[in-house]
C-alpha cells in the first residue's frame, strides 16, 4: 500500500497567535509546532506525530485549567469543556491510527489548524487578559511585527 502524501503545514506560528502572557503564548507555540509536524507527518510517523500532540495537549490544558482555577476564571467550565472535547477526539483518532487509518491523524492535525486560532482569540485571549488584569492590574501588551506591506 502507497503512503498518503502528507499535508503541507497551516498551523505556523505567527505573531498573531501572541496573546501577551508569556507562559500561554510559548505552551501556544509548541503546539503549532507540534500540529504542523502531525500535518507533514508521513504514514510511517502519523502515531508519533499524534501522540506527541496529544501529549503536550493534555499538558497544555492542565496549566491552563490550573491558571483558570487559581485565578477564578468565570469562564472556567465552558474553556475546560473545550479542552476536554479535544482531548476526546484525539484519544478516538489515536485508536484509529493505531488500527492503520493514518488519514485520521492527518485530519485531525487540519481540524486541530483550524481550531487553533478560533480558541486562542476567543477563550485563551479572555483568559491572558484575566490573569493580567489579576496579577499585574490590567490588559497584556503585546507588540506584533509588521509581516507584509499591507501591514504597515
Amino acid at each position: 500500500m502507497q503512503s498518503a502524501a502528507p499535508i503541507p503545514p497551516a498551523a505556523s506560528w505567527h505573531d498573531d497567535l501572541q496573546l501577551g502572557y508569556a507562559p500561554m503564548d510559548h505552551i501556544h507555540e509548541e503546539f503549532v509546532v507540534l500540529v504542523d509536524a502531525l500535518l507533514a507527518a508521513n504514514d510511517e510517523s502519523v502515531a508519533e506525530a499524534l501522540a506527541a500532540v496529544h501529549v503536550h495537549s493534555r499538558e497544555h490544558f492542565d496549566s491552563e485549567d490550573q491558571w483558570m482555577q487559581e485565578t477564578d476564571f468565570p469562564a472556567r467550565d465552558c474553556h475546560a469543556d473545550e479542552h476536554a472535547a479535544v482531548l476526546q477526539s484525539m484519544e478516538l483518532v489515536t485508536r484509529r491510527v493505531a488500527d492503520g487509518d493514518f488519514e485520521a491523524g492527518r485530519h485531525l492535525g487540519r481540524a486541530l489548524a483550524d481550531w487553533f486560532p478560533g480558541h486562542a482569540v476567543y477563550l485563551d485571549s479572555a483568559l491572558a487578559h484575566w490573569m493580567s488584569s489579576k496579577r499585574l492590574g490590567g490588559k497584556p501588551v503585546v507588540l506584533r511585527r509588521f509581516t507584509s506591506a499591507r501591514d504597515a
